[in-house]
């Protein structure tokens, strides 16, 4: 069983950066896809960005610049750098992940979730 916890979370201002993580562990082999979700209150959740099982990534068109989405730890730890956040960032940011060599284009697709943590930007 795959199991994924978030860290990182808090409040910034607007302008600011934020880091998050994500450990994971469970996994059997280092084929699969590692993703960023962010779903905000009485919105659908909405992939952020992406990086299949050799490091290719893709970002949502709202975060592309700012974002930078990254693994380290032979896989296991999945990072989200945040920078020139926006009050329009504010969600609760979930790591996600499916098996695989492609990623899924929607999280329909994503079989494994973390908790979430909270992300608010301020004005």
């Amino acid at each position: 069983q795959v199991h994924l916890v978030e860290t990182g979370g808090g409040s910034v201002q607007a302008g600011g950066s934020l880091r998050l993580s994500c450990a994971a562990s469970g996994y059997t082999d280092n084929n699969f896809c590692m993703a960023w979700f962010r779903q905000a209150p009485g919105k659908e959740r909405e992939g952020v960005a992406f990086i299949d099982y050799i490091g290719r990534t893709t970002y949502a068109d709202s975060v592309q610049g700012r974002f930078t989405i990254s693994q380290a730890n032979a896989k296991r730890t999945l990072s989200l750098q945040m920078s020139s956040l926006k009050p329009e960032d504010t969600a609760m940011y979930f790591c996600a992940a499916h098996g695989g060599i492609y990623c899924a284009p929607s999280a329909a697709g994503f079989i494994y979730w973390g908790q979430g943590t909270q992300v608010t930007v301020s004005s």
